[in-house]
């Protein structure tokens, strides 16, 4: 069995011709900025920081987020060269199909379908509860069968997905036209925060900046960090260390830069525009979250932070409860753009790979009208709007954090690999000092990954054996790219 055989760039290129799997290229540099800002700045600057900060890091959750910034820019320039090598859908599958194989891509593939549907679902629920809470602000109660802290069915969970899944398929030029409005509403209402917090600032809840290091029950047992547990150091939280395994936590806030590279076969002059996408999204949001970190554990001591609205109570303990409420607005706006660029994520790398073959073909056909994935939209949105109107918002950012940092290992291999094998190729954008950035972003990346605990390392690899068994039972089999005596078989 060769289970890696891989694509060649010209074919990747060739497929996207074919007219019942051609998506409408509209999409522009600043369009793609906005979508990554659109999914970046969302659940971790109006959730994580508080909680991350409270228990984990102190303070010191600004080094967290530099951190994890540091670690996305190293693989956000190996997306960068990819994306304007292979203007193809599919993202991190796609570049490994070209330079790993068939199988690697397939894990790939799945490892992103893990990622983008499960955020999406956990993120719906994070906004049924924004939403419930400011409508209960002006007295309108919602029952807690339908919007509770354990409702029967998350209904706002259900009608939001819903409602973003009809305009996913109506084209991507409306989504990215909501997901703009969205955005601009979002990043007033983040750079209010950051403007009227400084005049609420006691520069002695900066002290101590890097909390001692304790042992607690939040990093005991499977909930311990895999690399504490591994070199016997006693699992602590705060501390250096408390720093650097918050700062694999916080990475959940800048998932999503990937996701404009999903969006390279849309976009007018992918080249150079995806790039510019990528690099520009990250830059912008990796300032507003050390900003906004700055000044919410500057207002408030980092021990009585909320976890679930932090930036919103933060206000609230100073007496400002009107921007508390205009926050609120903003974490709605925010949740929202997020929501949809996930579900448009998970679209684009599930249609490449029904392109191939690895999943049924017939789910990838494009709609004649709206030039949009339509089957396989509206069947992640049903998926998705299950997930999200029956589950709880539980731990799992971890889960998705893991699957991000393992593309992330595999894009930045991909590279090195694509440059040996292929070195004919034009390339709008080159990552520089390779092979030595992309190294470092493999050991940086695997660094959080180890930072990340042993039950999330547990569920990961359950998930990929699943993964496999299918590979082996139906994309194998099925496969677009199989050997002649398969084809023929077929």
């Amino acid at each position: 069995m060769d289970i890696f055989r891989t694509k060649s760039v010209e074919q990747s290129i060739r497929d996207t011709e074919a007219p019942e799997h051609q998506l409408r290229k509209r999409l522009t540099a600043t369009d793609l900025t906005v979508f990554g800002i659109g999914v970046i700045v969302g659940t971790g600057i109006f959730v994580l920081t508080g909680q991350v900060a409270k228990e984990m890091a102190g303070p010191a959750v600004a080094v967290s987020f530099i951190v994890a910034g540091i670690v996305c820019g190293l693989a956000a320039l190996c997306y960068a060269e990819f994306a304007s090598t292979i203007p193809v859908a599919g993202s991190a599958y796609t570049f490994s199909f070209a330079t790993l194989g068939e199988f690697p891509a397939w894990v790939i593939g799945w490892d992103l379908m893990l990622e983008l549907a499960l955020a999406a679902a956990v993120v719906a629920v994070g906004w049924s509860g924004y939403f419930a809470s400011m409508l209960a602000s002006i007295g309108l109660e919602l029952p807690a069968a339908i919007a509770g802290e354990d409702p029967v069915v998350n209904v706002p969970a259900v009608l939001i997905v819903l409602i973003l899944t009809s305009i996913l398929v109506a084209g991507i030029k409306l989504s990215s036209r909501v997901n703009l409005i969205l955005v601009i509403t979002k990043i007033a209402v983040v750079l209010l925060v950051i403007v009227a917090g400084l005049f609420f600032i006691k520069t002695a809840n900066y002290t101590p900046f890097v909390p001692d290091p304790v042992a607690t029950p939040r990093v005991e047992g499977l909930r311990a960090p895999l690399m504490q547990v591994v070199f016997g150091i006693t699992p602590v939280a705060f501390g250096v260390l408390g720093v650097f395994s918050a700062a694999a936590i916080v990475f959940f806030a800048f998932i999503g830069f990937d996701i404009v590279a999903t969006a390279a076969e849309e976009t007018i002059n992918p080249q150079r525009d995806v790039p510019r996408g990528i690099i520009g999204s990250l830059a912008i949001c990796t300032a507003l979250y050390v900003a906004v970190s700055l000044v919410v554990v500057g207002m408030q001591r980092y021990s009585e932070l909320s976890t679930t609205a932090p930036l919103s109570d933060a206000f609230i303990s100073v007496g400002q409860s009107w921007l508390a409420a205009i926050i609120s607005v903003g974490a709605i706006a925010g949740l929202t753009t997020v929501v949809l660029v996930l579900l448009m994520g998970q679209t684009r790398v599930l249609f490449a790979m029904c392109r191939d073959g690895l999943l049924p073909r017939s789910l990838g056909k494009v709609h004649p009208t709206f030039g949009t994935p339509a089957r396989l939209t509206i069947l992640i949105g049903v998926v998705t709007m299950a997930l999200a109107g029956f589950v709880s918002f539980g731990e799992l950012a971890e889960l998705v954090n893991i699957g991000t940092l393992f593309a992330f290992v595999v894009v930045s291999i991909g590279v090195v690999i694509l440059r040996r094998t292929r070195p004919d190729l034009p390339r709008a954008f080159k990552a520089p000092l390779v092979p030595v950035l992309p190294i470092v972003s493999v050991l940086a990346c695997l660094y959080l990954m180890f930072n990340l605990p042993v039950q999330t390392w547990l569920r990961f690899v359950a998930w990929m054996l699943i993964g496999v068994v299918i590979y082996l039972s139906y994309g194998y089999w099925n496969s677009r790219n199989a050997a002649p005596w398969q084809k023929a078989r077929r």
